[in-house]
């Protein structure tokens, strides 16, 4: 099942952090292992508290951080 998200609905941290993400890649930041790290634990701390689905959060992990994520 593909999962269709509006990323401008995400929490406003959350937004913030993926941007830094994608920002700090495409300039080749040399602190790109902090923002990846603040991005994984957005996505978890969002996820946890309820404010996105499991599906998004996964979503989120697979085209951001580059991480598979087996749905069994």
């Amino acid at each position: 099942m593909e999962v269709i998200v509006d990323e401008r609905t995400l929490p406003i941290y959350l937004q913030k952090d993926i941007k830094a993400w994608v920002e700090g890649k495409k300039n080749k930041v040399k602190h790109l292992d902090c923002l990846w790290g603040e991005l994984y634990g957005s996505i978890n701390s969002a996820q946890h508290d309820y404010e996105i689905s499991v599906e998004t959060a996964n979503y989120l992990r697979e085209k951001y951080l580059e991480i598979e994520v087996s749905n069994v």
